[in-house]
């Protein structure tokens, strides 16, 4: 039986220039030889797609090479690179390029999170590989380990930082004694933040990473939908201020876990104790912890996002997936064997850090005590600080009380019950505490 020749070139196809496909463009073009050697072909970018093809672009970028017509693009390429983003047309593009036997190189956490399944089905049946290092960390490697280094091993949570954005904020709140809004304004000015920063202090990008990284680590499809999510617009510079007091920093977290009732994925903000590394991620850096039964505790640590992190991502699949195509063979394929059940949001158990504002008065707390043991919930610890003002008291005193663990049920009850005590002024403050 005759051998099949390898190629000695590859055609490349990108959709979307923007920060990060500019950088890809740049990499290719700059490390052309070194790839060649890697791959055993060369790498050719044959096109890149866009939707307006009169913009000015970075000199690195070739004229010639830009058109609008993704479709024909995709229908003559061997490997697809997608870093436009959205839904729509990505799905249908890299669909596409897969029907016509073309490997996929994606970013795009938020299609991944919402329909990786459907990609990944027509990638399995068209026998070519759809790989998304990018999509979750940056440059940082973490779908590779989880998939691959951890294949032989049971994963049992993912504790992390998955968005530089965020993290940010958060810092420059806790290190300078900014506002929320100082802090995202900021943030912007630097390139870390879009013009219109929803999707990351609302919570949704970390919330679509934590999809994809539930899927993998539990071999259970998790959807978007499926991830309990909470942004850090409602943190306030007084809630940092109080974390410091009591010795813990704010973090925006995704956590994926295996629980006794399933799969349980959900980003929100939580206190973290200094003394744990997560504490000290600074700026817009990314860092996950991953527990495994055998391997123990991991952690990834680096550039989360911008243009040429991402794009360093995107071209080491670039050459898994070239050499593939030179060499034969393919990368793993999508894991949902356990299919296991995702676990109600009511269900989580964590400890708590709840913060009220009370009547400066004897038997107050013994009231809130009374209420929490009611419903089930340990008190661990209880700072008490009287509200002063230029005139000495005010009558007010803030109750700062740290729970054991408990559902989130049960600490949700207990907290309905103490906002309607008389003495109670105002619940200012619910978060969770993690990584202790």
């Amino acid at each position: 039986m005759a051998l099949v020749p390898a190629p000695t070139a590859l055609r490349v196809a990108l959709l979307g220039c923007g920060v990060v496909g500019t950088q890809v463009v740049r990499l290719l073009t700059e490390q052309a030889d070194d790839l060649t050697s890697r791959v055993g072909a060369r790498l050719e970018l044959v096109g890149i797609a866009v939707r307006d093809t009169s913009i000015a672009r970075d000199p690195v970028v070739d004229p010639a090479l830009l058109t609008q017509d993704a479709d024909g693009l995709v229908a003559r390429a061997d490997i697809v690179i997608e870093v436009m983003g959205g839904i729509e047309p990505a799905r249908s593009l890299i669909l596409r390029a897969v029907a016509s036997g073309a490997s996929v190189v994606t970013a795009n956490k938020a299609l991944l999170a919402e329909d990786g399944p459907t990609l990944y089905h027509a990638a399995d049946e068209a026998g070519v590989d759809v790989y998304y290092e990018a999509a979750v960390a940056g440059a940082i490697p973490l779908v590779r380990p989880v998939r691959e280094s951890l294949a032989g091993d049971r994963v049992e949570r993912v504790l992390g930082i998955v968005n530089g954005t965020t993290n940010y904020v958060l810092d420059q709140m806790s290190a300078y004694g900014m506002g929320f809004d100082e802090a995202v304004a900021q943030a912007q000015e630097l390139g870390y933040a879009e013009a219109d920063p929803t999707a990351d202090v609302e919570g949704y990008d970390a919330a679509a990473k934590a999809a994809i990284l539930a899927s993998l680590a539990f071999h259970t499809r998790v959807t978007l939908d499926d991830v309990s999510r909470e942004g850090i617009t409602s943190i306030t510079a007084d809630d940092v201020a109080w974390a410091a007091k009591t010795g813990h920093v704010i973090k925006l977290l995704a956590i994926c876990e295996v629980t006794p009732d399933g799969v349980s994925a959900r980003v929100h903000p939580a206190l973290v104790p200094l003394a744990h590394p997560l504490a000290g991620v600074r700026g817009a850096f990314n860092a996950v912890f991953i527990e495994a039964e055998a391997a123990g505790e991991l952690m990834f640590y680096g550039r989360g996002a911008g243009g040429a992190p991402t794009a360093s991502a995107v071209l080491g699949d670039v050459v898994s997936v070239a050499r593939h195509r030179v060499l034969g063979g393919r990368g793993p394929v999508e894991s949902s064997y356990a299919q296991l059940p995702i676990a109600s949001p009511s269900s989580t158990i964590t400890r708590y850090q709840v913060r009220i504002a009370v009547d400066d008065r004897l038997g107050v707390l013994a009231q809130v005590a009374q209420l929490l043991a009611e419903n089930g919930v340990s008190i661990e610890a209880v700072r008490q600080a009287p509200e002063s003002s230029d005139d000495g008291s005010t009558g007010i005193a803030h109750l700062v009380i740290t729970t054991h663990s408990a559902a989130e049920s049960a600490l949700a009850a207990t907290v309905a019950a103490i906002a309607d005590l008389d003495a109670v002024q105002d619940v200012t403050s619910v978060l969770r505490v993690e990584g202790s």
